[in-house]
């Protein structure tokens, strides 16, 4: 053999090695690494029984491990989440995750693998089969008792009180808020106050104000007599003459000279002269830049002082009439007063009340805010509290608006052996809505005889013939399997139809749906009428389909 032979052998002798080597690496540090076992206390309860279900890792203290979480182990459902127990041993910990599991339906299952990750690792628990058992009654040992009469329970209270405590609260807010707005007597301030006094107290007021200035001390006589002038002509103005404040001196003292000479106001010529040498004064100072002395500026201050009472003394009293008029003057303002917040109320209420509507419509749908303030049957049923009850035997379990009472069929004489039926129904035919459950026991045949086979396409026609014959018209049916939530097979005719009215012979458009089932023996049906056009029926009847539950076995 060559030496190169002898080379290209080690190399691949040593190539396998490394091989051999790296794969024995990889699974010692995939088993040192973490290790995930999974196991149950029992695998065999009764139906409603918890089996607990363990998951137990071993892995480094540095790795992440998230355990499965929600409904994974179906058909098993998980009624609990116990949380980790963790045990560390040196540099690794043991992790160990618990959940209580359980099932309803007897038969043996198998809870699938879980995944559990370990750091970016993705590691499998083994499956496990668990046995469901059925709880054996033994009717020999156990007594049959009469059926127990009807108890009456009193109705829940439900959360109305939360909703009318928050409707409380929110008229007492608006109401709050209308009243600290518009209908406090708010507390009025000083300017308002002063404004309330009668001419003669504001001119005293403002004269004493004057005094209370600084224009004196500081020279500024322009200032001094533009409010001296103001405060007697506004006092002319209110009681006098209603321009004085806008027209010029001579004007003003024209004007109080005629009225003078007309024996309107009897204010003699020297208080009118005296008037006049103020407020000519008054114009030199502010339009000429004239400048008196203070001395005289304090006497002008007191002349007016004398002078408005003067005037007063010199206005007329007011007759009668007069004080009637001023008087239903004050009462049509403050009735104008109240009229304007009665008006500023209601149309803040009505604001918020349609916008309220509004905001609700938009929401919810006007049809459906309509059918809440005007009130709608279908919706009443369907908003209300429902019943959930078995019916019959073998019993029909079903989900209606309202408790279904039981009908009395009357047994004819020389019939004993006729099929005994028991039914129950909620409405009939004619109203608003009818939900009826029949349950028929057939005789059992002699041993050794068949029993007779039950045609359902053949039994959903006669109870079509049955409605027909009750006064429904126009009738377009539709045949389809069905099956409840819980596996039960049976035949659905649906469709529409004309019913007559209650009272009335005119019809209306109305939904059928008829389930028959079939079982040894056993013919069970649900009949269900609706009115045509009307959602909240339609949401009824979706709900009543999906709560029928049937043992599956016997169907």
């Amino acid at each position: 053999m060559t030496n190169l032979e002898l080379q290209m052998m080690n190399f691949k002798d040593i190539k396998s090695k490394k091989l051999v080597l790296s794969c024995l690496f990889v699974l010692l540090s995939w088993f040192s690494f973490s290790q995930v076992k999974a196991s149950i206390d029992s695998i065999s309860i009764k139906i409603g029984a918890q089996v607990t279900y363990k998951i137990e890792v071993d892995t480094d203290t540095t790795a992440l491990v998230v355990f499965p979480e929600g409904q994974t182990f179906s058909p098993l459902e998980m009624i609990e989440s116990y949380t980790i127990d963790t045990t560390k041993k040196d540099d690794r910990y043991n992790l160990i995750k618990k959940y209580g599991l359980t099932q309803f339906d007897s038969g043996a299952y198998t809870i699938p693998k879980q995944k559990v990750l370990i750091g970016a690792k993705e590691f499998y628990t083994d499956s496990l089969k668990v046995e469901i058992r059925q709880v054996v009654v033994d009717t020999t040992k156990q007594g049959l008792y009469d059926i127990k009469p009807i108890i009456e329970v009193n109705k829940s209270a439900g959360n109305w009180w939360k909703y009318a405590l928050l409707i409380l609260l929110i008229v007492v807010l608006v109401g709050f808020l209308l009243w600290w707005f518009i209908w406090r007597v708010k507390p009025l301030t000083k300017e308002e106050e002063i404004a309330l006094l009668p001419p003669y107290d504001r001119a005293k007021l403002a004269l004493k104000q004057l005094d209370e200035s600084n224009y004196l001390q500081n020279e500024n006589l322009k200032g001094y007599y533009s409010d001296l002038t103001f405060i007697i002509r506004k006092y002319l103005d209110e009681k006098v003459y209603d321009r004085a404040l806008e027209s010029t001196t001579d004007e003003l003292i024209s004007r109080l000279n005629l009225l003078k000479d007309g024996n309107q106001i009897e204010l003699s010529k020297e208080d009118i002269r005296n008037i006049e040498t103020i407020l000519k004064r008054a114009d030199l100072v502010k339009f000429a830049k004239g400048t008196p002395d203070v001395a005289l500026a304090e006497i002008d201050r007191n002349t007016v002082d004398i002078e408005i009472d003067h005037v007063k003394e010199a206005l007329p009293e007011p007759t009668e009439e007069e004080k009637l008029l001023d008087k239903q003057y004050k009462e049509e303002q403050e009735r104008k007063q109240k009229t304007k917040k009665v008006v500023l109320t209601v149309g803040i209420l009505a604001f918020l009340l349609i916008a309220t509507l509004v905001g609700f419509g938009y929401k919810y749908g006007f049809g459906y805010l309509k059918d809440t303030i005007l009130g709608h049957e279908s919706k009443e049923l369907l908003e209300g509290e429902w019943v959930t009850s078995a019916y019959g035997f073998p019993p029909i379990i079903i989900t209606t608006p309202k408790v279904l009472k039981r009908i009395e069929i009357p047994i004819a004489q020389n019939q004993e052996n006729q099929p005994k039926s028991s039914s129950f129904a909620y409405g009939t035919m004619l109203d608003v809505f009818n939900v009826t459950v029949n349950t028929t026991q057939f005789q059992s045949q002699p041993q050794g005889s068949e029993s007779p086979e039950i045609d359902l396409a053949e039994l959903s026609e006669k109870g079509i013939q049955g409605m027909e014959a009750q006064g429904a018209k126009n009738i377009i049916a539709l045949k389809d399997k069905f099956e409840t939530p819980n596996g039960a097979e049976g035949l659905k005719s649906y469709g529409t139809m004309d019913i007559p009215s209650l009272g009335s012979d005119k019809l209306r458009p109305a939904k059928f749906n008829f389930l028959l089932f079939t079982a040894e023996n056993v013919l069970q049906q649900i009949i269900i009428i609706s009115p045509e056009d009307d959602a909240y029926a339609d949401e009824m009847v979706e709900r009543i389909l999906n709560s029928i539950e049937l043992n599956p076995k016997t169907n």
